[in-house]
């Protein structure tokens, strides 16, 4: 883990870190400030970067790779809420602030690098920022909306309509998400997902 300042591929890192979906607009002195203070990790595939139940959390803005939110049932049954990738952010901010464990795990789909700081620091740093802290609360509600529109349609879609919708909002997607994992998030078996698109319903 190396702080964003002192990374050897600080120019290239940094560049993508100013077109993440929060970033973006930040002034170039507070991005500054802010290099000072983000950590840079590889992760490999498979690798918990948060877990369900945590108290200790982070903040999190995708760099490379794919990243997935997962809940898991005291049984062990496991569903994944969405998918981040380059440019996008994950975060458990909502119950940070709430003060209650981690309702989700975050985990790495593919090989990623990220660049993170606990969830303490990075409220401390929108409060000195209002604008970025307006448009990181609206990322915040937009992905909580996203997910609880994902889990409705996953009662109210059938199989195809399903994975024609996960194809129209997320193109840059669907070849990348292993089959297994797509078929997970979208409550269907490898197998169907297969079959659907042996048939050419998908």
């Amino acid at each position: 883990m190396t702080l964003l300042v002192n990374h050897p591929q600080l120019a290239e890192v940094r560049e993508r870190l100013r077109q993440n979906i929060v970033l973006r607009r930040l002034e170039p002195r507070a991005f500054d400030e802010l290099e000072s203070v983000l950590h840079i990790m590889d992760y490999r595939k498979g690798d918990t970067l948060l877990s369900q139940g945590a108290h200790e959390m982070e903040q999190y803005f995708v760099i490379d790779g794919i990243l997935k939110r997962v809940v898991a049932s005291s049984e062990g049954k496991e569903m994944i809420l969405r998918f981040a990738k380059e440019y996008d952010m994950d975060t458990s901010y909502a119950a940070w602030k709430l003060r209650t464990p981690a309702p989700y795990s975050i985990r790495c789909v593919t090989k990623a690098r990220v660049a993170k700081m606990p969830l303490p620091q990075w409220a401390g740093f929108l409060d000195a920022h209002p604008d970025l802290k307006d448009d990181f609360e609206y990322e915040v509600m937009f992905l909580m909306s996203e997910v609880m529109a994902h889990t409705i349609t996953l009662h109210l879609l059938d199989a195809p309509g399903r994975v024609h919708r996960f194809m129209r909002k997320h193109p840059e997607l669907t070849e990348r998400v292993p089959k297994k994992e797509l078929a997970s998030y979208l409550n269907l078996s490898a197998e169907t997902l297969s079959r659907l698109k042996h048939a050419g319903k998908i």
